[in-house]
């Protein structure tokens, strides 16, 4: 590290509240490691950015894995304005374009793109907000057309040949057992649209099927009523009354999926059942992929974006918008079907 006093600047972080539990301790002390073995040279750009983390943490309540993202697309940004001797609070609109520029030119996709300049920009605002700025560097810089491109989907054939009956492993009851979990794991990612980090977290008392939903912690904790739909009503019900027990061996969990002995599914793990998964459908696919496919067939069938951005868990309806096109495709082909001037008269 070139400035070993930039730890010092920072190690308040390290410090949680009494409050705070012991999972967002080791998480802090992650954090700030990332900051601390970049070779950041700028005390102060340390501090901006644990100011800054706190207030993500804190005040908006941010998932660890969006802290985590923001640290590291963050701490990125401020290498670069160190390179050009300059800190993150004296950075300016030019300094930001010319960030963005070499992004794309170390090839980039547009998406990830997008992303670092969304953690750049809700860092600013913040600083805004906060006094530390008297000018957004980000103000007027607008995210090109084609970052906006619609999430692959799996068409519903696909989505049928995914969720047939899942083959056991193997023959034995533990086979089996895992069978029935992976397929009501399939059919939740699908009939709900639920994160792949929703349901590696899902815990059991969260799941009604009497009333048929369950409740599911989001980004930031926030907690969202997800519908189900018969099919995965009874998948989950069959893993309940046949699998879960011979999976954790009778060890109590309080977590709705589970691997051997109990132990908590990774997000890892999951994104490998629904590869594996996908292979029936000669596509590969992606816990993610999913999730936009139920949000697109939704669409397709006429579900508006308020009921669709409810479901999905969106904080705010702009990102649900993405799905706008299908719905404007949806209604060019019922106003061709049933509009008696919608066809050219033969």
């Amino acid at each position: 590290m070139r400035d070993a006093g930039c730890a010092q600047i920072i190690c308040h972080w390290l410090v949680a509240p009494p409050a705070l539990s012991t999972r967002f301790n080791t998480f802090r002390e992650l954090a700030v490691t990332r900051i601390l073995t970049t070779g950041m040279a700028s005390d102060a750009n340390a501090r901006t950015l644990s100011a800054f983390l706190d207030y993500l943490r804190v005040e908006r309540g941010s998932a660890k894995l969006t802290i985590s993202a923001y640290t590291s697309d963050l701490v990125q940004f401020a290498e670069f304005l160190e390179k050009r001797k300059q800190n993150l609070n004296e950075a300016c609109r030019e300094d930001v374009r010319e960030y963005i520029q070499e992004l794309f030119s170390n090839a980039l996709d547009g998406r990830s793109v997008g992303r670092k300049l969304s953690a750049i920009r809700q860092l600013y605002r913040h600083l805004l907000l906060d006094g530390k700025i008297s000018k957004d560097p980000t103000l007027n810089i607008d995210l090109p057309k084609q970052w906006k491109v619609l999430p692959k989907a799996l068409s519903r054939e696909e989505v049928g040949s995914m969720l047939a009956e899942t083959a056991p492993r193997n023959q034995t009851a533990r086979g089996q057992a895992l069978a029935l979990r992976d397929h009501a794991m399939l059919e939740l990612l699908y009939a709900g649209g639920v994160r792949v980090s929703e349901v590696a977290d899902a815990r059991l008392e969260d799941l009604k099927l009497d009333m048929g939903y369950i409740l599911v912690r989001g980004k930031g904790d926030k907690e969202r009523m997800v519908p189900l739909g018969v099919p995965s009503q009874q998948a989950l019900q069959q893993y309940l009354k046949n699998g879960r027990e011979l999976i954790t061996k009778k060890r109590n969990s309080p977590l709705l999926f589970v691997g051997p002995g109990g132990r908590r599914l990774t997000r890892q793990r999951v994104w490998q059942l629904v590869g594996k998964a996908s292979l029936a459908s000669g596509r590969h696919a992606s816990p993610h992929m999913l999730r936009h496919s139920c949000a697109t067939h939704m669409v397709e069938n006429g579900a508006d974006l308020r009921t669709v951005q409810t479901i999905l868990g969106h904080s705010d309806i702009s990102t649900t918008q993405i799905y706008t096109h299908v719905a404007l495709d949806r209604l060019k082909s019922v106003y061709a079907k049933h509009h008696p001037r919608a066809k050219a008269k033969a």
